[in-house]
């Protein structure tokens, strides 16, 4: 089996990685779960990240009252090696004429600001909506990027950011949109 070996970059103070992976084995101090509305544990990686986090996270999430397309609501990690799981909800793709962009855009800002108000210095981010929410990940792979990039290029945190991706397609089309942006 070929394995990909991880892509680093640095932007600012901080370091970007890219890793073929499951978001439920990050050690980093955050996760981001692309959960749905009602925060409730649904399938893929929410389910994943549910199942393996144990009770105490859906425990929190029935206490957060839901969370909107584009914003993001934090729990603890349960049992996870993650101390904190940053919940987002990402666009269901419909074409592309309903801001999706937009929205998915939102998500990986909101996480990220979230993870600065909590000082938390390492978070993982799997490609939200690409999944079950089917928004085509050529598309989405470049807004997710860029967003990241913009944020870091303009805060000091978090120190690492690491997208975590399920496969060689997700990974390569990652790795293209952050070579678009970042000289190599």
């Amino acid at each position: 089996m070929l394995i990909t070996e991880p892509i680093r970059k640095s932007i600012g103070d901080s370091r970007l990685e890219l890793v073929i992976g499951n978001i439920v084995m990050e050690d980093t101090e955050a996760i981001v779960n692309p959960a749905q509305k009602s925060l409730h544990p649904g399938g893929g990686a929410d389910g994943e990240i549910h199942i393996w986090g144990g009770p105490r996270i859906w425990e929190e999430c029935r206490e957060l009252g839901g969370c909107e397309p584009g914003q993001a609501k934090i729990t603890t990690g349960g049992d996870l090696a993650a101390r904190y799981v940053i919940h987002t909800v990402g666009p269901i793709w419909t074409g592309g004429g309903s801001n999706e962009a937009e929205v998915l855009a939102s998500c990986y800002r909101e996480c990220l600001r979230i993870a600065v108000e909590h000082n938390i210095a390492s978070i993982a981010f799997p490609a939200i909506s690409t999944g079950d929410y089917a928004y085509p990940m050529e598309l989405a792979a470049p807004i997710a990027i860029g967003t990241v990039v913009a944020h870091l290029s303009d805060h000091a945190g978090p120190k690492l950011v690491r997208f975590v991706l399920k496969g060689r397609r997700a990974f390569e089309l990652h790795n293209s949109a952050l070579q678009a942006i970042v000289s190599v």
